[in-house]
């Protein structure tokens, strides 16, 4: 029988006949058949591979977006770990966190959900390990505390520090086993049944409205900078995305030649940090940034982390165990299993968000089981290297998609691989952890504002007409903002006595996304209403159709033949995080499903035809 054949060649840049360097001749995104995918807006498909420059440089975009993040969990970390005179100590921390960060990276591309989608240190366990920290057996002594008195290269001063981040290391461990159960067992995936546009909705739009008050503090360092940093990312995503330059290109038949391209859309993030990050330097090295460490605009000094590029090493291989084997605390597992739960609901929005704005079908459950499972493999992983903190999906990076219209996974790739090379490579990293915070502030402000809109997106499948769903939105974006705020002003009301019970209460009380996300879970299934009013229809429409095409097969099935030559058991396809598939042999390319009629009438002819949708559309 012969078997379909489907094309593995990468997608190349070609010349229009305006000149205009594009990946496809039509500047549409196409599938493997030929024809126009549903995501033309896009400069790359989630399929496409951009030439190996193109990954190189959009990677280092969303290196640079994702850095503000990964490098401010250790420096968060840094005083409760007896860290803050120990600048060395930081910059391992930063390393360690970053080379992880790569590996659940590649986990999540390869074998995860699938979506381009990057991986790094989750905030979700910052405030549970902070109340770890903060418990009597854990302050640090006064002699860590007094710059005076602390010898940072003293053994004690080691052992204090390293069994902090070793108790941390057990708690992070133990709490990702739970994160792993949940995604790999398919319970995130039969919960999915009862979460709809109303709990998504108001999850994602909290993953970012509570960033404000950060954000605008890192902005506020020095407004100037933070302003214009938001003007040029405006400039160049917005006013001039269609504006072509000519670039030295070299191939086809003219070889070396210059080829017109969209660089302000594709790099619009990265044009807007460099040129704030060179303009600080030359205020910084004219003195025209004030010196003095109090006065305002100091932190937008280019030289005010020297120390860290100065002490970090040139190369310096993380590994699990390097503080030492982990130790376990009942606390410390509650409370970091309260922020798993935080950090899978904010990831199932941020899955939804990604493949919207890159076109793909919505992510169906074996890929959310897999993405979730994943993800615990990844918090596993950060225990057992001693990052202090877990991963989760970065939302930042889902707005950078949406952003430079770049949605192939082959990017993402590369920021895995960039994040590898920045840990190993200690100098590389510690340089780039020196742009001024007014620059990282002002990027923040553009992309949360973003994500508010993407969460806010998902209403187009609800009747807003309705009085049910206005309540069951509004009042959930409400509380979602006023009770973590009530609860982190007056969290010595909710004690209740028991150390672990009060952890639980105050990070799940002080997480705007979970409090929000919970209450339009609870809101949207028991108050009763229609399930077209509540958007079920379009949004179960939009799921079984991501299971009955081609596309959702490519995007979310495993890599490698994985499922379709290999590990084809029955057996296997019954695991809850498996891609379905029907019939089809070794040699057959399979459709993730089809119309009940078509699949009879296919079974009943002697040799049946799986020739990807062509065979069904001639019979219709």
């Amino acid at each position: 029988m012969n078997s379909a054949v489907t094309s593995c060649e990468s997608p190349k840049l070609l010349e229009s006949d305006d000149g205009v360097l594009d990946s496809h001749p039509d500047g549409q995104v196409r599938k493997k058949n030929g024809q126009p995918g549903t995501s033309s807006h896009l400069v790359y498909g989630i399929m496409d591979i951009p030439p190996w420059y193109l990954c190189i440089f959009l990677g280092i975009q969303h290196f640079l977006t994702a850095l503000g993040g990964l490098v401010a969990v250790p420096l968060i970390l840094a005083k409760n770990l007896c860290l803050q005179h120990d600048p060395l100590s930081q910059s391992y921390l930063i390393s360690t966190i970053l080379f992880v960060s790569g590996i659940c990276t590649l986990l999540q591309v390869f074998f995860g959900v699938r979506l381009p989608i990057l991986q790094g240190g989750t905030m979700a366990f910052i405030a549970p390990s902070l109340a770890m920290l903060s418990l009597p057996a854990w302050k640090c002594p006064e002699w860590m505390i007094n710059a005076s008195l602390v010898n940072t290269s003293s053994p004690e001063f080691t052992e204090e520090w390293q069994k902090r981040i070793r108790e941390l290391q057990g708690a992070i461990m133990v709490a990702s086993c739970v994160q792993m159960l949940v995604g790999f067992s398919g319970l995130i995936g039969f919960l999915m049944r009862f979460i709809g546009p109303l709990t998504i909705a108001p999850t994602i739009t909290l993953v970012a409205l509570p960033l404000f008050d950060s954000a605008g503090n890192d902005a506020g360092i020095h407004w100037g900078i933070a302003a214009m940093t938001i003007f040029l990312i405006v400039l160049f995503s917005q006013y001039l995305k269609n504006v072509t330059l000519p670039v030295p290109v070299y191939g086809g038949q003219k070889k070396c030649h210059t080829s017109k391209f969209h660089v302000f859309q594709v790099f619009p993030v990265l044009l807007a940090l460099c040129i704030s990050w060179l303009t600080c330097f030359g205020l910084t090295v004219t003195d025209v940034l004030p010196s003095a460490p109090t006065a305002y605009g100091h932190l937008a000094r280019t030289d005010t982390k020297g120390s860290v590029l100065s002490q970090a090493p040139w190369f310096r291989i993380p590994y699990p165990g390097q503080w030492g084997l982990p130790t376990i605390s009942l606390a410390g597992v509650f409370g970091i299993i309260a922020g798993v739960i935080s950090s899978m609901v904010e990831s199932v929005g941020d899955y939804y968000a990604c493949a919207r704005l890159v076109g793909a079908p919505a992510p169906p459950r074996h890929a959310i089981n897999r993405g979730i499972g994943i993800e615990g493999l990844g918090c596993l992983l950060a225990g057992a290297w001693g990052t202090g903190n877990g991963t989760t999906s970065y939302s930042e990076n889902v707005a950078v998609l949406g952003i430079t219209q770049v949605g192939s996974r082959m990017v993402i790739v590369a920021a895995g691989c960039m994040l590898l090379l920045m840990g190993v490579f200690g100098k590389i990293g510690a340089a780039f952890a020196t742009i001024p915070t007014p620059v990282i502030g002002g990027m923040f402000l553009v992309m949360f504002g973003v994500i508010t809109a993407v969460g806010i997106s998902n209403l187009q499948y609800v009747d807003m007409n309705s009085s049910r769903n206005l309540f069951v939105f509004g009042f959930s974006i409400y509380c979602g903002l006023a009770i973590p705020n009530w609860v982190n002003k007056n969290s010595e009301k909710l004690q209740t006595g028991i150390l672990q019970l009060d952890q639980v209460i105050q990070v799940l009380l002080t997480t705007g996304m979970f409090v929000g996300g919970l209450l339009g879970f609870l809101l949207d299934n028991t108050i009763p209403g229609s399930a077209e009013e509540r958007g079920l229809l379009a949004w179960n429409q939009i799921q079984e159709e991501s299971q009955e095409t081609s596309k959702a097969f490519e995007v979310y099935g495993l890599p490698c033949g994985i499922g379709t030559k290999f590990c084809t058991s029955s057996c296997v396809q019954c695991l809850p995080f498996w891609p379905r598939l029907e019939g089809g042999g070794k040699d057959e390319e399979i459709i993730p499903s089809v119309d009940a009629k078509k699949e009879k009438a296919l079974k009943s002819q002697p040799k049946p035809c799986f020739l990807a949708l062509s065979c069904t559309s001639e019979e219709e």
